[in-house]
């Protein structure tokens, strides 16, 4: 399986992934990074994502204009998309379900969190 983690803070990046790949044991993960949403964008046409975890608040295209370009697009709109933000209202929450986003876990998080939501998000048991 590969994800696609859209993050502009390395520190954050590298935790995210450190996280999925310790709640991973069971089956294989392939895990690119990407700084922004441009540089997501960018990166799409070369892989085959199985999961997008995506932070809100980025420079150039944030994750909601992300998420929407993503579920408006015939190419990748089956990938499922999990936002990962500090912006936790329910406004905000409810903006990222409307664009398609289908999880939404709010930082500060537990990582038993992030791994169970990511394994809904895959549909792995």
């Amino acid at each position: 399986m590969k994800i696609l983690v859209v993050e502009d803070s390395p520190s954050m990046r590298h935790y995210l992934a450190t996280i999925i790949e310790g709640g991973s044991e069971s089956y294989d993960l392939d895990i690119v990074e990407a700084a922004s949403g441009f540089e997501a964008l960018k990166t799409l046409p070369h892989h085959k994502f199985d999961a997008i975890l995506t932070d809100i608040n980025m420079p150039d295209i944030n994750g909601l204009e992300l998420v929407s370009f993503l579920k408006n697009h015939p190419v990748y709109r089956a990938i499922p998309i999990m936002v990962i933000s500090t912006e936790g209202s329910e406004e905000d929450r409810r903006r990222a379900a409307a664009l398609g986003a289908e999880e939404y876990l709010v930082k500060p998080f537990e990582s038993s969190d992030l791994v169970e939501k990511l394994r809904r998000l895959l549909r792995v048991a």
